[in-house]
């Protein structure tokens, strides 16, 4: 079974840049399409981006223009940059491989005005 760990998450003004990393436990996620999701209280949770094994990426339309997903299949992990946060972003966001039903714990990130 794949475990997948985010880490980099924190406390950002508007206008600010994070850069979110996600390893994997297994030489799987050179196959798989990695994405990363979001939960904001009281919303459910909404893909905000994903990556193809051959690199092919899809985005929200609430994040286009300013966040970059992007991987490493070397170090079996996936980014998310982030720029140009908004207080809307605020949310925990999660690393999965939804065709196997794998989630990272979730990383806090918080975008103050």
């Amino acid at each position: 079974q794949v475990q997948l760990a985010e880490s980099g998450g924190g406390l950002v003004q508007a206008g600010g840049s994070l850069r979110l990393s996600c390893a994997a436990s297994s030489s799987i996620f050179s196959f798989a399409t990695m994405e990363w999701y979001r939960q904001a209280p009281g919303n459910q949770r909404g893909l905000v981006a994903s990556i193809t094994s051959s690199g092919r990426t899809n985005y929200a339309d609430s994040v286009k223009g300013r966040f970059t997903i992007s991987r490493d299949n070397a170090k079996n992990t996936v980014y998310l940059q982030m720029n140009s946060l908004k207080p809307e972003d605020t949310a925990v966001y999660y690393c999965a491989i939804s065709q196997l039903n794998a989630w990272g714990q979730g990383t806090q990130v918080t975008v103050s005005s």
